[in-house]
């Protein structure tokens, strides 16, 4: 029988996860680059990896959370092993500026733009119809004769 030795990587396994955090809405976007900035620091610093940062904006929360009507949504998609998650967690938790946060295990990452990015892009372009429409002033081309 042959027994192999492992490698010091081997009893480590890395996983993907995606992990949304939801920041105060007083923060300017300055701040909230700041913070996924850190977030990224603590899985780099743990030899995980980011894949993706995607900042969804600000927007409105269905409920007040500590008496904020808004806030701004970030997600990042992470390849790193599951202590580093906890870490990462743990973190966030401590942060003021941190009101929500979820992180969930997945199989695999989305290629191209998440699918609130997609949103945005489809409710933008929406707006832009709209406004093309409604040139023609307040009652839809009547011009009060």
């Amino acid at each position: 029988m042959v027994r192999r030795q492992r490698s010091a990587n081997e009893g480590r396994s890395m996983a993907l996860y995606e992990h949304v955090f939801l920041a105060r809405q007083d923060l300017a976007q300055a701040q909230v680059d700041a913070l996924a900035e850190a977030a990224t620091k603590i899985i780099e610093d743990n030899q995980g990896k980011v894949v993706k940062t995607e900042t969804w904006g600000l927007r409105s929360l269905a409920y007040r959370i500590a008496k904020n009507r808004k806030a701004h949504y970030v997600m990042l998609e992470i390849d790193a092993p599951g202590s580093v998650v906890a870490e990462l967690e743990r973190q966030t938790q401590i942060n003021e500026d941190v009101i929500r946060y979820m992180t969930v295990k997945v199989d695999e990452h989305e290629t191209g733009p998440s699918v609130m990015m997609r949103k945005n892009e489809r409710d933008r372009e929406r707006r832009s119809e709209r406004g093309e429409r409604n040139d023609r002033g307040p009652r839809g081309g009547f011009d009060g004769e």
